[in-house]
């Protein structure tokens, strides 16, 4: 009787500590929702206080962006070349780079040197997004000045892209080397039997199977590209120009919340309001991003058994 007690008791316990157990992780993951619901919130908050002021339509029509000026105009379209443009050349450097190092170290690499390797690679992800803005503003444009481009203003959009490109390799070759070793061996092993090479394995057999997985990496790193701060604000200039040159100077979204940020400007002006506007448009860029980068995977995703 007594042990049949016992045993209930230690029954009951475990179960309370169960459900703590739960209530705790259902606490974590509704933090992450509430903090992203509130970010948005607030967001959404100035920024509606800012459209009462300001058309839609002129903010994504007008091409000038001088919200601190006399006479102030709002068209966010320069901020957005700006930032579309140094994405772009960031990416004609991540994505070769990073899907050829992911194809190298998934189907090419020892297992030491890709223990190695690959560390490595993460490290860059590591390193302060200040130390690339210096590197990009102190070493690659002077060494374009001095080799290809003796032009290129001092502040230019292609120097900050290229070091964007740096910092976004190794999320597109992790992502993609993750999604090209998890298609099965028996793949790889049908090819050998058909009589192909090393070479056509991975690139005919291995990286098609592995479609939804490097097409999530891409977009993500198109996302990273988007939303990187420190080095535009730092070597790609102030001035927002609307300019399809990457050799020109200019302004992206996040580099005007940072240059608007460390002014003095009123609290509830329409020019303290413009940051949470350009935030907003921002926001749902990235989102578009992320809900692409999710409905390529589900779309493409191929299920082994």
């Amino acid at each position: 009787m007594v042990a049949l007690v016992t045993q209930e008791a230690l029954v009951r316990r475990r179960k309370i500590k169960e459900r703590i157990i739960e209530s705790l992780l259902f606490l974590a993951a509704f933090s992450s929702v509430l903090i992203v619901a509130s970010i948005l919130g607030i967001l959404m908050y100035e920024s509606y206080q800012f459209f009462s002021n300001v058309s839609i339509f002129t903010f994504f029509t007008d091409t000038m962006w001088t919200p601190l000026f006399a006479e102030p105009r709002y068209g966010i379209l320069p901020l957005l070349c700006g930032t579309m443009v140094s994405s772009l050349v960031g990416l004609v450097i991540a994505i070769p780079l990073g899907l050829v190092s992911a194809v190298y170290l998934s189907e090419f690499a020892p297992a030491r040197v890709r223990e190695i390797i690959k560390p490595l690679l993460e490290l860059l992800s590591g390193v302060p997004t200040v130390v690339y803005g210096y590197f990009a503003l102190l070493i690659v444009t002077p060494l374009l000045q001095a080799t290809i481009m003796p032009n290129l203003p001092g502040f230019n959009l292609l120097g900050p892209g290229i070091v964007i490109g740096i910092m976004i390799v190794p999320y597109v070759s992790s992502l993609s080397e993750d999604a090209m070793r998890s298609v099965p061996n028996d793949l790889r092993e049908g090819s050998y039997a058909m009589g192909a090479t090393r070479f056509q394995t991975a690139f005919r057999v291995v990286l098609p199977a592995a479609t939804s997985g490097v097409t999530a990496a891409f977009v993500l790193g198109v996302s990273r590209a988007v939303g990187e701060t420190m080095v535009v604000a730092i070597a790609a200039g102030q001035q927002p120009n609307l300019t399809l040159d990457p050799t020109q100077p200019a302004a992206t979204i996040t580099a005007y919340i940072v240059q608007v940020a460390l002014g003095d400007l009123p609290h509830g002006s329409i020019g303290y309001q413009t940051i949470f506007a350009a935030g907003l448009t921002l926001m749902a860029i990235t989102f578009c991003f992320n809900l692409l980068a999710y409905s390529l995977r589900k779309r493409f995703r191929e299920v082994y058994s």
